[in-house]
């Protein structure tokens, strides 16, 4: 009896420590993590296990978010400095037409017509979409991440710590840069550089879209790594 309350005791503060943990994200896509003033009286949510899986599924960071107020086990900040607000609130609406960076290659990347949330033209909720990653056929939007080809970290460890705001989020939401893939995937790739992930198809076309989108911003690579880079490049493309 005393082992079955033990038992008991365990599972319950592994569920605390795991509930204390889930970001979520409201019914009006704002992402809460536990240092949030809205966190406790969100009880409507989606939930996620970081704060970049959520605004990767489509959320955006409540007003006035910043990483100096939040604990570091909770921002996804690391010693160099990133964290994911240095690009910007989540995506941003770059023509102001209510549709965001998420939701514009949602729509240029449907192979069939998209559906929206009734009522309005913002929210995408239905289409067709062929992975580049797999070739996988996906309908369910809430099942896709779209995918930074050059993870923000990445490109902030290679010269975009030294840009200007106004620069960094230009390139979070550079269309080049986004590819409507499995959320799993882009989970599983992080932060990632082709010289340790490489998606399981396309992967030549792949290498060579994160190689332009890093040229195009200028982004700077060590001795090393580019010729990692080179030699994965000749690997997958022959």
């Amino acid at each position: 009896m005393k082992r079955f309350a033990l038992i008991l005791v365990a599972t319950a503060l592994v569920a605390t420590t795991s509930q204390a943990a889930t970001v979520k994200q409201s019914s009006s896509g704002i992402c809460h993590d536990e240092n949030s003033s809205y966190y406790e009286r969100t009880k409507n949510f989606k939930p996620f296990n970081s704060l970049d899986a959520c605004l990767q599924a489509g959320g955006r960071l409540p007003k006035g978010y910043s990483s100096s107020s939040t604990s570091s086990s909770s921002t996804p900040t690391t010693s160099s400095g990133y964290s994911r607000e240095q690009f910007g609130r989540g995506w941003a609406d770059v023509d102001g037409d209510c549709q965001n960076s998420r939701h514009e290659a949602l729509i240029a990347q449907s192979t069939g017509q998209v559906r929206f949330k009734t009522g309005r033209e913002c929210r995408v909720v239905a289409g067709r979409w062929i992975s580049p990653f797999t070739g996988t056929v996906i309908h369910d939007p809430s099942m896709i991440d779209i995918d930074h080809v050059v993870p923000l970290k990445w490109a902030w460890d290679r010269g975009a710590n030294r840009w200007s705001p106004t620069q960094r989020e230009r390139f979070a939401n550079d269309p080049a840069n986004l590819l409507s893939v499995e959320a799993s995937l882009n989970r599983q790739k992080g932060a990632k550089g082709p010289d340790q992930w490489l998606p399981p198809a396309n992967q030549c076309q792949y290498v060579l879209r994160f190689t332009r989108v890093m040229k195009t911003h200028k982004l700077k690579l060590s001795p090393a790594e580019e010729r990692r880079l080179t030699q994965t490049r000749s690997r997958v493309c022959g």
